[in-house]
């Protein structure tokens, strides 16, 4: 199926040292997005990643960074490349099926739609599990988030950056996705939620099927220490950066002292050197506070009680 002549098309796929997993799951990425540009952003690959796209993908066009910045900064670097209208974001562990394109698209019809998300299956144990579509609540002063059963809905709180679609022109709007969060988690979330907080729209598309395995390496190049520590940071900054209701951020202060002893304790020390790591970011979570304040229309309450299990 030919994407719709409406729309430019672009993918942009992130990788650091991935050269096995973009032989195997290119070749789909090529042939099921036909006449779509085709970017690999190179995050200063030590593997011959390079190398294998100049001799099996020609066509591929190729940003190599010269410096490893990870996947927020990857992504912003694909975005600033590409020339497509709609930019389709895909990890380099990620194969789309036949047709998943035009489900796609037809959302973008509507110019206050953000970004459209994908169902992503996976083999586990031999069986198949659908994911994609994500929840969340603010609960003991941080916003949690979990994968509801229901994969087939559209409402979700964020779109995944593994396998999604998003208008460049308000990609660019927003900023592009924060690379305060970096070396891993939450840059999805958090640019979701600030397209939603300025009254753009974030759907999932159930009719959208990639096939997403999970081989991506950011756990064995990083380490479960550091990547548990990243999560712990990030979860205050998407806090401190994003909630505007009053009873929010008094409902996250009253809870501070409970999780800064006892969820440290459950943490073994994680948790409480994650917060340390979030105050050194503290003047730029002001700066983007205050730079957003006047252009936010949907309040948190609001964008939390329209999702549904």
């Amino acid at each position: 199926m030919k994407p719709s002549k409406k729309f430019s098309i672009s993918v942009v796929i992130p990788n650091y040292n991935g050269a096995t997993l973009l032989t195997k799951h290119l070749p789909n990425v090529i042939k099921h997005t036909p006449g779509a540009e085709i970017i690999v952003v190179d995050d200063n690959s030590t593997d011959d990643s390079i190398k294998v796209l100049k001799i099996n993908f020609p066509t591929v066009k190729i940003v190599a960074l010269e410096k490893n910045n990870r996947f927020a900064a990857a992504c912003n670097a694909g975005f600033a490349s590409a020339k497509g209208d709609i930019v389709i974001l895909l990890n380099s562990d990620v194969s789309p099926k036949k047709g998943y394109l035009q489900p796609l698209l037809k959302h973008f019809k509507n110019n206050q739609i953000f970004a459209v998300g994908c169902k992503e299956t996976q083999l586990v144990n031999g069986q198949t599990q659908k994911s994609g579509r994500g929840i969340g609540d603010f609960k003991r002063g941080f916003l949690v988030h979990w994968k509801p059963k229901n994969q087939n809905k559209s409402d979700t709180l964020w779109t995944t950056g593994g396998s999604m679609a998003a208008s460049r022109k308000i990609w660019h709007q927003l900023g592009g996705m924060d690379t305060i969060y970096k070396p891993a988690y939450w840059e999805d979330i958090d640019i979701s939620y600030r397209a939603k907080k300025l009254g753009y729209q974030v759907i999932f598309e159930p009719k959208s099927i990639v096939f997403h395995n999970h081989e991506t390496t950011n756990v064995k190049e990083l380490g479960r220490f550091l990547m548990k520590l990243s999560a712990y940071k990030n979860q205050f900054l998407f806090v401190w950066k994003n909630i505007t209701d009053f009873s929010f951020i008094l409902q996250h202060l009253l809870w501070l002292p409970f999780h800064l002893i006892f969820t440290t304790i459950r943490s073994k020390g994680l948790f409480l050197l994650g917060f340390f790591w979030a105050i050194i970011y503290l003047p730029q979570v002001l700066s983007s506070r205050i730079s957003r304040a006047e252009q936010v229309v949907n309040s948190d309450h609001n964008i939390l009680a329209l999702l549904t299990n």
